[in-house]
């Protein structure tokens, strides 16, 4: 799926179940969020987000434990679990998203460029995925992005509408 055509899926879902998103990111760097704030309407969704490049920032600012990133370090399935855990508790939305990973040139703490994680934490508990992508920094990021707004995507599918 295009980049905005996840972008634009998400937020009409969301719209439609008068629900709320916030976002924590580490690789994208806010592209997350301009991805998503392109899309019209996205004001009555979208709580706001957390950059959290630094590691010590995922602690401070997103809530990370910060004996998981000293045990793990910030490219890991469970840190992504608690950013989107994070962003979600912190912005007081229904659903947080998150990505962490390598977007490369050079390997980071002995994991590959193109190890991402994204995850999406919502009403009914968290999901995380893992991927292993190709590509140059930019192409790694911009899959990063798509790929966490579909998990959000499937998670909203998945999840009982608000009464």
């Amino acid at each position: 799926m295009d980049i905005s055509v996840a972008a634009a899926a998400a937020v009409h879902t969301l719209v439609e179940r008068r629900q709320t998103a916030a976002t924590a990111e580490s690789l994208t760097g806010g592209l997350v969020a301009a991805t998503i704030v392109e899309i019209p309407g996205v004001s009555a969704v979208y709580r706001g987000g957390l950059v959290v490049y630094a590691t010590e920032l995922k602690a401070r600012l997103a809530g990370v434990p910060e004996g998981l990133l000293a045990e793990r370090g910030p490219v890991d399935g469970d840190v992504a679990a608690a950013l989107a855990e994070g962003a979600r508790e912190r912005c007081g939305a229904d659903w947080g998203l998150a990505t962490t990973g390598v977007a490369g040139p050079e390997p980071q703490d002995g994991k590959p460029v193109g190890l991402v994680f994204v995850a999406v934490a919502g009403p009914s508990g968290t999901r995380v995925r893992e991927l292993k992508l190709d590509g140059n920094r930019e192409a790694v990021r911009t899959e990063s992005v798509t790929a966490v707004l579909q998990l959000l995507i499937d998670c909203l599918r998945d999840s009982p509408a608000p009464a």
